[in-house]
């Protein structure tokens, strides 16, 4: 399964990338994830069904400081080859 992913709120500026790409790794997901200039953040995930809702899941908590207001998911068709999970700048 391949989903992107934008999440809004209190997401930039509190470590929110580097949150999730430490649950991506733990879960063992491939793609990447980015602030955007509006102010959310955008992730590519590709994994197991199961293990990639368990990420978006984690990242409606996310991490101390953050405070999500919405998350919007789209299923991916594109099938680029995807190595590990990073953060892009």
């Amino acid at each position: 399964m391949r989903v992107r992913v934008f999440v809004s709120g209190r997401v930039q500026g509190v470590y929110f990338r580097a949150f999730t790409k430490d649950e991506a790794d733990s879960l063992g997901l491939l793609g990447w994830v980015r602030n955007l200039s509006d102010g959310r953040v955008e992730a590519l995930i590709e994994g197991d069904q199961e293990l990639v809702w368990e990420l978006i899941k984690r990242m409606w908590k996310g991490p101390p400081a953050a405070k999500v207001d919405s998350i919007e998911v789209h299923r991916e068709d594109n099938h680029e080859p995807l190595f590990g999970f990073s953060i892009k700048y």
